[in-house]
């Protein structure tokens, strides 16, 4: 029974055709230099006109300049964690990139990430959600920053609005993972075809 508010960003789960999702991710970079957010798993990430990994700071409440790419690019995926090497030259495999880490001279920072559109994610609803919310639309419930993560455990604190959205919004509510009852239901949901980078045309 989900009583308390507890989110934790998206989940991959399964692929909408039934499969499990068995843990792909394809490889991108971070800024060398340093990016200036904390990228927590489960955030949603975009692909900047750079080449490198970013966080989205929109919220999915439109197709346009809020569709979670930044303009109307759409999202990369889910951030899955990081690899890289500290100050030490220690290789770390860490859950969350620290903001500003910077990338050795000859080496990368290594984003993992689930760009596949076809994953369906688990999240928790930031309020109750009945049964009716199924086939509805839902956004982040807050726009996602440095701070909506856990430096401890290196997962996002991030909800899913439970506002219903008639219109268009950047995830698809596809079913109910726990009672419709409780305070905070689990639900799985899907990138909507425009709000992730690879149903939608658009260029960088």
């Amino acid at each position: 029974m989900a009583s308390t508010a507890t989110p934790y960003g998206l989940k991959p789960i399964r692929r909408q055709d039934g499969l499990p999702y068995a843990g792909a991710v394809t490889q991108y970079l971070i800024d060398p230099a340093g990016e200036a957010t904390n990228l927590f798993t489960g955030q949603i990430v975009i692909l900047g006109a750079d080449g490198y990994i970013a966080l989205s700071t929109t919220d999915g409440s439109d197709a346009t300049t809020n569709n979670l790419g930044g303009s109307s690019t759409g999202a990369c995926g889910v951030f899955m964690g990081c690899e890289y090497v500290n100050a030490q030259g220690q290789l770390l495999h860490s859950p969350y990139y620290p903001s500003g880490t910077v990338a050795p001279s000859g080496t990368a920072i290594k984003a993992f990430v689930v760009d596949d559109p076809n994953v369906l994610f688990q999240a928790q609803l930031d309020g109750a959600g009945a049964q009716t919310i199924i086939g509805t639309n839902t956004l982040l419930a807050a726009v996602q920053s440095t701070s909506t993560g856990s430096t401890v455990y290196g997962t996002s604190t991030s909800a899913l609005d439970a506002t219903v959205q008639t219109a268009t919004a950047a995830f698809r509510i596809v079913a109910h993972v726990s009672p419709p009852s409780d305070a905070y239901p689990d639900v799985l949901v899907k990138f909507n075809p425009g709000y992730h980078s690879a149903t939608n045309a658009v260029s960088l």
